[in-house]
């Protein structure tokens, strides 16, 4: 169990961020797609982020970022403006750095030929690290940008609203179930035995889409102090925006929201789900999916009180040309 102990101090240097941060949401979205946990909220963001990202970014960032245990402080850098200022500040890290946090990763995962050269800071593996970073954030995590911001703010919100309702305990009292507030520490069930003494410092309070079941925080207790918290989010609420629907050239063929409606049901849906993850009505998604059913590129079947839909082989040939189209 965590405990972070607070002075009068620290409760009033506290604070709870209003928006997704980047790089944390790539790195707890890279321990996502290698496991299977979540699969109602994650199940086709995963299938979808398969599908497309590139090979090479996938191997460097899975070498980083194994789905449990340690992964190095320096992909999570704080006082960040942004996607492409966070990104630059990665890439910054001194190479006593690089060798420090890359020599604890190892203790359980071997190192390649790639972290090995990146612990050397030799220039070709750095830059290949931030290639990896924006490869993976364009595909995984920019599209979805939308909907996570509208989540985080939600969060945010109603945390607000406690705080101005009850103060600091009522805020910090009810975080997230693996959390107890009993002041002045509090306790964080399921992460690594360690006193955290913040000293003045503070905590900044970050909700998480991608962080799953049990909060999480940066390793060394020598950085500025963030407890990652997750984002209480129902299934098919993480989709992405209308404006990058549009670019899947699939949408030339069905139209958008056929087309969206194809690539929502590649990993199998209900028709409750196709709704939210398409944005319409229980109606409108009943509808594109019998005529996708109609031309062959779905199945539907009832499942219990459910009604689900499953692509055809057709389907996942269509959906999967469009998306690596032949040259």
């Amino acid at each position: 169990m965590l405990r972070i102990h607070f002075t009068g101090q620290d409760l009033a240097r506290t604070t709870l961020a209003e928006e997704p941060d980047p790089l944390w949401e790539v790195l707890l979205s890279i321990h996502q797609l290698q496991v299977r946990d979540g699969s109602g909220h994650y199940g086709h963001w995963r299938e979808r982020t398969r599908r497309q990202l590139p090979r090479q970014a996938a191997a460097q960032l899975l070498q980083l970022a194994p789905p449990r245990g340690y992964s190095p402080d320096f992909l999570t850098p704080t006082h960040q403006r942004g996607f492409d200022d966070g990104v630059e500040r990665v890439l910054s890290t001194s190479r006593h750095r690089f060798v420090r946090e890359l020599d604890l990763l190892a203790v359980r995962r071997p190192r390649s030929t790639w972290t090995r050269e990146l612990a050397a800071g030799r220039g070709d593996a750095v830059k290949g690290l931030g290639h990896a970073l924006r490869a993976y954030h364009r595909v995984s995590i920019a599209p979805y940008w939308d909907a996570m911001r509208s989540l985080v703010r939600a969060d945010h919100q109603r945390r607000v609203n406690h705080l101005s309702g009850a103060g600091v305990d009522e805020l910090l009292g009810k975080l997230h179930p693996s959390v107890k507030w009993e002041a002045p520490v509090l306790k964080v069930a399921g992460l690594l035995d360690q006193d955290l003494y913040l000293e003045g410092r503070g905590l900044r309070l970050q909700p998480s889409v991608f962080c799953w079941q049990t909060p999480t925080k940066l390793r060394d207790p020598e950085l500025a102090p963030v407890l990652v918290y997750p984002v209480q989010h129902a299934p098919g609420s993480l989709h992405p925006t209308t404006t990058e629907r549009r670019s899947n050239p699939l949408a030339a063929l069905l139209g958008n929201t056929r087309a969206a409606a194809l690539e929502s049901i590649a990993e199998g849906c209900t028709t409750t789900e196709l709704a939210q993850r398409c944005q319409i009505s229980l109606a409108g998604a009943s509808r594109q999916a019998a005529i996708l059913r109609d031309a062959g590129l779905i199945t539907t079947r009832r499942v219990g009180q459910a009604v689900r839909h499953d692509l055809t082989n057709l389907g996942r040939l269509v959906l999967d040309g469009s998306r690596h189209p032949i040259a």
